[in-house]
């Protein structure tokens, strides 16, 4: 990862070696102000739980089901997912080579709570 006042970049491939070597299925990557960046990537089962901010995920590789708030969707590389704080949601039947981008904002609660 580079990263200067100026500019930031999180490259796949160093983003991946460094969840490899945490031996964890997610890792933050990037923190300022609201924001977060994580890399994530499930084994076996999505473990997940209900999150409290509001969250995008980008897929990077692979594919899945996402069940998201009672809804069910095909996800492949490039898609990005939206899911407000406190719904639950879950990727399954991912394919071996799964990972996404996973990127946490605004307020605790989310921003539905604060009118946005």
């Amino acid at each position: 990862m580079e990263q200067t006042s100026q500019n930031f970049k999180i490259a796949i491939s160093a983003a991946l070696q460094q969840l490899t070597a945490s031996k964890q299925e997610f890792i933050l990557l990037f923190n300022r102000g609201s924001l977060q960046i994580e890399i994530y990537k499930p084994d076996i089962i999505d473990k997940q739980q209900l999150h409290t901010r509001d969250e995008l995920y980008v897929i990077i590789f692979g594919t899945a089901l996402f069940y998201n708030d009672g809804t069910v969707i095909d996800v492949a590389a490039n898609d990005c997912l939206h899911v407000p704080a406190f719904a639950e949601h879950r990727f399954f039947n991912f394919s071996e080579d799964f990972v996404t981008w996973v990127f946490f904002y605004g307020p605790e609660g989310g921003e539905e709570r604060i009118g946005g």
